[in-house]
């Protein structure tokens, strides 16, 4: 497993290690900055020196002039307004002990030239045609770009993009997601876009800096937000009217839930609710409406202290599974494993709550037709606590380090972010568009689901929890190695009891988090 370093780390081992100038001899400031709210030192050391690890000579610098100039204890915390010293890249080498430029850009192709470019995403039938469509019309309009592409469902699509990660043979742009984008920086597979942002190539002016934020790690930008998202449990209306229910309050506990639950399927005969209960997207969401999260803010250990919470919501799990209210999971592997909304229960009738992210309504709704209604609810929350509702990157658009072309790359992604038309194709399948003018743009143009979409992620927005730092890298091992084969599987097959597994995921997942540094 590769190690993470911090940037505090990072700054200490490089200054330790690094020949620099003593306290007698002065460090000339080659340039004055004085941070803004956007700043972070990786991305002033890569405007002025075209390398993002170079932000120690930065710090050093700053920190011996004294006077009206920032002390800097923690790089990875700088205010706006700070002044910092940008020593001259001649001194910023020697400070550093190294010698570093800017990336040799990549040849400009010749006049007539065909640029190839390679992409690849996840999703649903509806996700893959409107994509292609996008890609032909970015294509008509330049004839001198040829773009392939390849796409699969969530879990296939990074089994077939490890080996090519492995083997330098990704393709120029990937879609990304926020559980994993942290291990693919670490692994030192993507790009950093924040110099393709500053010269316009990808414009990101109008947009708010809650919506392009969760795309930075070490505070560089290696992810492009497509879309806020926010998880939901999708409700059929019409089943909920044939059970007698209400549709629930913002605020509905987990106590009403399993409750309306149980009477969906004893009024209606089918499921209650269809797979994905078990998902760890509701473990983490539990906890959030507890004031927690899965995971510590530095991603080494778990982040909560209570494992009865969730020894408590598998026990609710196994009495909606042995009430028949929910499917098996028997049923739920033979049936459900690796298939998209298309073939969730919910489009066929067979349940009347499904779990996804709100984005995902879409392509619900395609499925099952225009005649059906469906209501995004907030997810359930304790009793008491606070929102189990977060806002969120649906997914990302990234450079990867293998890409051949990746100044047409960035074009591509501006074009993918801000272009009205293409816009009015994807009709913000992969959640509400960061870009104000795109989001008033498709207002007349809204379907029955999108609409659905952009008033409840309006509901969240004012009433949600603050997002938690991006899941460690270490996350998509846990989840694959420990949470479902020793946790959720052996609980509902009834091989061993919730509690026990809870606090197997606490041993073996901590021991997992606890091999990061």
């Amino acid at each position: 497993m590769k190690k993470i370093v911090s940037l505090l780390l990072l700054l200490a081992l490089l200054l330790t290690l690094a020949p620099s100038p003593t306290l007698a001899q002065e460090i000339a400031c080659e340039n004055e900055v004085v941070v803004q709210a956007s700043d972070f030192l990786s991305t002033i050391a890569d405007k002025y020196y075209a390398n993002i690890l170079a932000y120690p000579a930065i710090v050093e610098a700053t920190n011996a002039q004294g006077g009206d100039f920032a002390k800097i204890d923690n790089p990875d915390a700088i205010e706006p307004g700070w002044k910092l010293c940008i020593p001259s890249a001649e001194d910023a080498q020697a400070m550093l002990g190294q010698e570093f430029s800017a990336p040799a850009a990549a040849a400009a192709p010749a006049e007539g030239e065909k640029i190839e470019l390679r992409i690849a995403w996840w999703g649903s039938q509806k996700r893959h045609d409107d994509t292609i469509k996008v890609i032909e019309m970015y294509e008509a309009e330049n004839p001198n770009v040829d773009i392939t592409y390849e796409f699969a469902s969530f879990n296939d699509y990074w089994t077939k993009l490890a080996p090519q990660a492995a083997g330098g043979n990704l393709p120029d742009i990937m879609q990304q997601d926020y559980a994993r984008i942290e291990e693919w920086v670490a692994n030192d597979w993507l790009m950093p876009l924040d110099s393709f942002v500053e010269a316009g190539t990808i414009d990101l002016s109008d947009v708010p800096e809650g919506s392009i934020n969760g795309g930075r790690i070490g505070g560089a930008l290696y992810g492009l937000n497509l879309g806020n998202n926010s998880q939901t449990f999708i409700l059929d209306t019409d089943a909920f009217a044939k059970a007698g229910l209400e549709l629930p309050r913002q605020d509905w506990t987990w106590q009403e839930f399993e409750q309306t639950v149980m009477t969906l399927h004893e009024k209606t005969g089918i499921w209650g609710m269809g797979p994905g209960l078990d998902n760890e997207q509701i473990w983490k969401s539990l906890y959030l409406g507890h004031g927690e999260w899965s995971y510590s803010n530095d991603g080494t250990q778990i982040g909560y202290t209570d494992d009865q919470i969730y020894a408590d919501f598998l026990h609710m799990m196994l009495r909606l599974q042995e009430a028949g209210a929910i499917p098996s999971r028997e049923e739920v592997v033979a049936r459900f494993t690796g298939v998209g909304p298309e073939n969730d229960p919910i489009v066929t009738q067979e349940s009347a709550i499904a779990s996804y992210w709100s984005n995902q309504i879409v392509a619900i709704q395609s499925a099952a037709g225009e005649n059906r209604n469906f209501y995004l609810a907030h997810l359930p929350r304790p009793e008491g606590g606070q929102p189990s509702n977060y806002l969120k990157p649906s997914m990302f658009f990234s450079i990867t380090k293998h890409a051949k072309h990746p100044e047409e790359a960035a074009k591509f992604i501006n074009y993918f972010t801000n272009n009205l038309e293409a816009n009015k194709i994807l009709m913000a399948e992969r959640g509400v568009p960061i870009s104000p003018k795109i989001q008033e743009g498709l207002k007349p143009l809204l379907g029955k689901p999108q609409t659905a979409m952009f008033e409840f992620l309006a509901r969240v927005e004012a009433d949600s929890s603050p997002i938690r730092p991006a899941d460690p890298a270490a996350h998509a091992d846990l989840i694959d190695n420990i949470y479902w084969p020793e946790v959720i599987d052996p609980v509902l097959f009834g091989l061993i009891t919730p509690e026990e597994g809870v606090a197997t995921l606490r041993k073996l997942g901590g021991e997992l988090l606890a091999q990061q540094e």
